[in-house]
């Protein structure tokens, strides 16, 4: 069983969103059974909000489908819970090491540092195009899937 937690800075755009592409491409897979996949935030400014109009929009654009997901904040225990810790930007990255204190065991990185091109995901909070931030995500979630089978 693989844990997966997708985490951004308020948990209503692009870590919801990456979390319910990564659901929706496991269980087109037939490995849903595999893995436990949730996503939380750096901050907690948006705590117990659900998910972006943005990300919905974009999610149903596609036919993913999403529940009453409730945003919240990514804690030591998610660390001792979960196999990777997949932050959305460099930014989180450094976020979530100080709110869980160090990386040991080398659990956090960045989505996209699986794909051929590494880099952020940006937040379309600010940047308003979630068709670009669903396309990174796409990439981040199909290349760490293909890590994952190795």
């Amino acid at each position: 069983m693989k844990k997966i937690l997708f985490v951004c800075l308020g948990n209503i755009c692009r870590s919801p969103m990456a979390e319910f592409v990564f659901k929706d491409l496991v269980k087109k897979n037939g490995m849903e059974d595999e893995f436990i996949i949730d996503s939380a935030a750096t901050s907690y400014e948006e705590i117990g909000n659900g998910i972006h109009i943005g990300t919905r929009k974009q999610l149903d654009k596609e036919h993913i489908e999403y529940d009453n997901h409730m945003a919240r904040r990514v804690t030591v225990e998610d660390y001792q819970n979960f196999d990777y810790i997949l932050g959305m930007e460099s930014r989180n990255v450094r976020d979530i090491i100080k709110i869980i204190g160090s990386d040991n065991e080398n659990k956090v990185c960045r989505l996209l540092d699986f794909s051929n091109n590494p880099r952020d995901i940006a937040d379309p909070w600010y940047t308003n195009n979630f068709e670009v931030t669903y396309n990174d995500i796409v990439e981040g979630c199909n290349a760490l899937l293909k890590f994952l089978l190795k």
